[in-house]
């Protein structure tokens, strides 16, 4: 392992202990120690560059400032011209929390007004407040994201003690050692530096295939082993805690009210602050589903903040515009743009063969299609983990020219023979439309 690795690996073990600690604290006392212990990782960590983040959080301050005060065009708050920090995401949250804010106070102008949103601001953040969240130490190197609301409703819990803290914190670690191993093992075998020099490519076709398949398997252990550790960070801390019927979703929170102070009898989950499903990103069946179950709380951010706020009309446009958003919210490396914007063209591939195949098929037959389904879908990640590790265009183009295109090639011609069979390019998108729609896909 890097030495950054390292480092990165004792802050996520630090940070569990840590959070238990957390509890005992009041509210100003937690703000203030998780504040300084945010700032204190990233000075260590990121030393003369912790200006640019404070910068943008400042920046990001005076431009919901002055947004909050123009009269007719309060819609300025939810435009994504904002600095590319890491605080990205929770810069662009904070923002739409006050938007929201204001726009539910001017709608309360009587006793017969409605109640409040669902998670909504009580009260305009300050700076202070703006700062603390931001560099809150807990996920502040991984994630997961959280709303601003999230972190005030943590620093607000009426007895933090009282709520679950060892049981889900355990769950949450006891398969990291597992993920370790096989990232170390599987790691060591197959480097992903051997990619890049010339043997590499002397090797027969089917071993230039399944290296990706080996890449994108440690690729997995490594992250899976990183939420789950910042996750327990979360949960030995409390954030992220609602009751059960407060229907959380990963990132969002509370989609239902709910009774803040903890009782006897009532059940509690962390599903606010859960940023991987490890099992469901393994064998669910669709590329759409995959993204689902990864990285969770910025499916939400971009389901939420990106995908609506699109300038194009079209279904299969909002989609890439989507993902370009997402490959710029990872940084500027060709291979981010390569494999994101690969991944509309795969959905696109499936929804038509699921339209024109699957759904005239018997159920024998859909079983089998699925299983097929779920091999290429896997397949069709590998393929794209390339560009996201490898980073540079060169090094990602050599590499899918190295296995002829593979994926890109499937993909089309599923997407061709879908159009073909379903009986029109313009059905088949509709029924992609409906059929996301229908499940609640955020594409």
């Amino acid at each position: 392992m890097s030495p950054e690795e390292l480092v990165y690996l004792g802050v996520l073990a630090a940070s569990v202990p840590a959070g238990f600690l957390f509890r005992y604290l009041s509210s100003s006392a937690k703000q203030t120690a998780a504040l300084f212990l945010g700032l204190f990782i990233t000075v260590a960590l990121c030393h003369i560059h912790t200006l640019h983040s404070l910068v943008t959080v400042i920046g990001t301050w005076i431009i919901i400032k002055s947004s909050w005060r123009s009269a007719s065009h309060p819609e300025l708050v939810t435009n994504n011209h904002l600095p590319k920090p890491n605080f990205y995401s929770s810069m662009v949250s904070l923002a739409n929390e006050v938007h929201s804010f204001h726009v539910e106070k001017k709608r309360d102008v009587s006793a017969f007004a409605k109640s409040p949103v669902i998670g909504g601001l009580s009260q305009e953040p300050s700076l202070y407040d703006i700062l603390s969240y931001s560099y809150c130490y807990v996920g502040i190197m991984t994630g997961p994201f959280f709303r601003f609301q999230t972190y005030v409703d943590w620093l607000e819990q009426p007895r933090p003690l009282a709520l679950p803290s060892w049981e889900p914190c355990l769950q949450r670690l006891k398969m990291i050692p597992v993920f370790g191993a096989f990232f170390l093992a599987v790691n060591h075998y197959f480097p992903l530096s051997y990619v890049r020099t010339d043997e590499f490519l002397d090797q027969n076709f089917l071993f230039r295939l399944f290296y990706m398949v080996a890449v994108f398997f440690v690729f997995r252990m490594r992250f899976y082993a990183a939420w789950c550790g910042a996750e327990a960070g979360c949960i030995s801390a409390g954030l992220g805690c609602y009751p059960e019927k407060a229907l959380s979703k990963p990132g969002g929170g509370p989609t239902v009210n709910y009774n803040p102070d903890p009782t006897g009898e009532e059940k509690y989950d962390f599903k606010t602050i859960q940023n991987i499903d490890c099992y469901n990103t393994d064998y669910c069946v669709k590329v759409r589903h995959g993204m689902r179950y990864w990285n969770m709380t910025v499916q939400w951010w971009l389901h939420h903040y990106i995908y609506p706020n699109a300038p194009f009309k079209s279904y299969a446009l909002r989609a890439g515009w989507t993902m370009l958003i997402s490959a710029y919210w990872h940084g500027l490396h060709a291979g981010y743009y390569l494999s994101f914007l690969t991944i509309p063209l795969c959905i696109a591939a499936e929804s038509a063969m699921e339209s024109a195949v699957r759904a005239k098929l018997g159920p024998g037959g859909q079983n089998v299609f699925d299983w097929i389904h779920w091999f290429l879908k896997m397949r069709a990640y590998d393929y794209m983990c390339m560009g996201f590790v490898l980073l540079k265009a060169s090094d990602t183009i050599d590499y899918w020219s190295s296995i002829y295109f593979t994926m890109h090639v499937v993909a089309v011609g599923c997407l061709l023979v879908g159009r073909v069979l379903k009986g029109g390019r313009r059905e088949g998108r509709k029924g992609e439309k409906e059929q996301a729609r229908a499940e609640g896909d955020w594409f």
